[in-house]
Parts: structure tokens; C-alpha cells; sequence
């Protein structure tokens, strides 16, 4: 086991990685305040993983809530659920929520855990890859809106982050390359030697090659805590994580939430940032043809879906946390390894980016 730190003062908190962690009870204890623990997890993780966390949780006042799978359901009416089984309990302010599944069971678990009797302490133990790398670490809570994606939520941080990479072995494939898709952000926004470690080791990723993940995960991890403890309300430089997310969610909320998953948009939403980085000349053409022959290779999209026009694109844009005072932000690159969040960009470019992946697409 290995374990990393999230360094936030007296909020900080530990994120174990390891094989075998789920059902580790010293794990959860220390983390644990009182009597009273909700365990929120779907109908698809349940099944696999919700009998070894309910025995590590022996002695405690464990109950489960088991939401749908998918990300159609990251939402209010879902996040009111909880709150219905933590009121139905009688919980108190003192108890404890465990998220145990991917992206969407953390974000919404977490939120519900900001919000209920004004917050109590939550638990991430994340059984995807995407949300090993990303979504467990750094306290970005919330559900989607139809109008946009992540839109209500709170910066709310776990007590701790258990990352089972055994977990990852029930994972279908398509998962796992959503997840790697997150993975590959971290070396093109601040890590260009892991990025090359990428390019010669995707294939003992896709192969799930237990030494190959470790690694992997390790790294995004500590990546992803030095960024969150240098900016934990993503005032600068945090907003850096978002490369690809601005053409991201406008593909999975113009599509319709599930038809993508998370990290096949972000994929193709890097290769639209990095298009846009070379036609405004700051990345260079071979930086842009490895950037998109790594994400191939990954088994994910570098194109977006030809359903969505340039002028769908800029409406559903629009609606991005990262707009200020009307001005569009975009995350885009000026090397492997070096990332920046700028408005000042033409916006010419932007259009014909849009142009070319619609062009593409037909």
C-alpha cells in the first residue's frame, strides 16, 4: 500500500492506493466519528463490493442507499434520495456517508455530505479508474443540470480517499479508458516525462497490468494533491485540471448525460484544445500528433460527435464554470507538460477549430 497525502492544513487527509484495500477495517476507523455510517453506492458496484465494506464496518450503525448507474442520474432528484434514507435513519449531524463507486457515486455522495445538517464528514472509496485519478481527490462535489454539467455543487473535502486498485478487475474496458483519458490530462497540463511514461506504456494499461496501474494512479494522485493544496477553491492555477473539460461537458450535455462517458469527452475535448493551441501557434504540429495518437492508442475518441454543430458548441460553452463576466476561459496548451487558462485567444480560432472537427465528422 501506498499512501499520499492531501496537505490542507488540519483538513489534511490521506489517499491509500493499494490491491486488496476495500475491506481493510483500520482503513475506515480512524476516519469514522461516530456510531452512524451511510453507505451511498449503485446497483451496479453493490453486488461486487457492498459486502466487504459492510463487514470492515462491523460495529458501526451501517445502512445502504443503492442509487441507478449512469450519469443521467447525477442530479437533484437523485441527491433528495439520500437525503430521504439519512432522514428516515433519524441520522444525525455526527454521521458518516461513504461513496463507493465511480465519479458519479463521489460527486454526489460528497454533495450530499456538504449538505445535510449543514455537512458531516464523508469517505471515498472510488472502484474506477477515473475516480482513483481524479474524482475522489480534491473535494469538487456537485450533480449536473440540464443546462450543464457540475453546475451545483461545493467544494467539500473527504476524510480520507481508499483507492483498491483490485477493484479495477471487474472494470469493462470502456471504463477503463474513460479513466485513462484523466490520466493523460495530468502529463500534458504539468508532467511531461509521466506523458512520455504513457507513450510507452499504454498497452500494459489497457492490459491492466498491476504494476503498470500502481504506477499510474500514484502519479496522477500526487499530481492531482500538489495542485489541490497549492489552489484548493480553484482560484489559479486548479482551473489548469479542467484541459479538456470546457468542450467536454458541452459534448455530454449536448449529447444527452450517458451517451459519453466522462473521459471519452474530455479525450476528444483535448484534442479540440490542442487543435486550437497549434492554430493559434503555440503548440507545435508534432506536439498535437502525439497528443492525439496517445489518446487513440488509449481507445478513446479524438474527435467530438458530428451531431453537434459549431454553433451548439458555442451555446452549450457558454454555460462552463470557468466563464467570467461573459468571457469564455479555455485551458489550452503551450507544450506537452505546459498548460495555461487564458481568455486571450482569438476567437477566429475558436471557430475554426469548431469548423474542423465538424468537418471532420461528416
Amino acid at each position: 500500500m501506498q499512501t499520499l497525502s492531501v496537505e490542507l492544513g488540519d483538513r489534511r487527509y490521506p489517499i491509500y492506493i493499494g490491491a486488496g484495500l476495500i475491506g481493510r477495517p483500520e482503513l475506515y476507523r480512524p476516519h469514522i466519528g461516530a456510531s452512524q455510517v451511510m453507505i451511498v453506492t449503485n446497483e451496479t458496484v453493490a453486488p461486487l463490493y457492498l459486502a466487504p465494506v459492510r463487514k470492515a464496518l462491523e460495529g458501526f450503525a451501517a445502512a445502504e442507499v443503492i442509487l441507478p448507474d449512469g450519469e443521467q442520474y447525477k442530479n437533484l432528484a437523485t441527491l433528495n434520495r439520500i437525503f430521504d434514507e439519512l432522514l428516515g435513519h433519524r441520522f444525525s449531524r455526527r454521521c458518516t456517508l461513504i461513496a463507493l463507486g465511480g465519479g458519479v457515486i463521489g460527486d454526489t455522495a460528497g454533495f450530499a455530505a456538504a449538505c445535510y445538517q449543514r455537512g458531516v464528514p464523508f469517505l471515498q472509496v472510488p472502484t474506477t479508474l477515473l475516480a482513483q485519478v481524479d474524482s475522489s481527490v480534491g473535494g469538487k462535489t456537485g450533480v449536473n443540470h440540464p443546462l450543464g454539467k457540475n453546475m451545483i455543487g461545493a467544494f467539500y473535502q473527504p476524510r480520507c480517499v481508499i483507492a483498491d486498485t483490485a477493484s479495477l478487475d471487474t472494470l469493462p474496458e470502456r471504463e477503463l479508458s474513460a479513466g485513462i483519458a484523466e490520466v493523460i490530462k495530468y502529463g500534458l497540463i504539468r508532467d511531461p516525462e509521466f506523458f512520455l511514461w504513457l507513450e510507452r506504456h499504454m498497452e500494459q494499461l489497457r492490459q491492466r497490468d498491476r504494476v503498470a496501474l500502481a504506477f499510474a494512479i500514484e502519479r496522477s494522485c500526487r499530481n492531482k494533491a500538489e495542485v489541490v493544496a497549492a489552489d484548493e477553491l480553484e482560484a489559479g492555477q486548479r482551473a489548469l485540471l479542467n484541459l479538456g473539460h470546457t468542450f467536454g461537458h458541452a459534448i455530454e450535455t449536448g449529447m444527452g448525460y450517458g451517451e459519453w462517458l466522462h473521459g471519452e469527452a474530455v479525450a476528444a475535448g483535448m484534442c479540440m484544445a490542442a487543435h486550437l493551441s497549434r492554430r493559434l501557434g503555440w503548440l507545435d504540429e508534432s506536439a498535437e500528433t502525439r497528443i492525439r495518437a496517445l489518446v487513440e492508442r488509449a481507445g478513446l475518441p479524438t474527435d467530438p460527435p458530428a451531431s453537434i454543430p459549431p454553433e451548439g458548441f458555442l451555446r452549450l460553452m457558454a454555460v462552463d464554470k470557468k466563464v467570467l463576466e461573459g468571457r469564455l476561459r479555455l485551458v489550452l496548451l503551450r507544450g506537452i507538460g505546459d498548460a495555461v487558462v487564458t481568455d486571450a485567444f482569438d476567437a477566429g480560432a475558436l471557430d475554426a477549430t469548431l469548423q474542423h472537427f465538424s468537418a471532420a465528422g461528416l
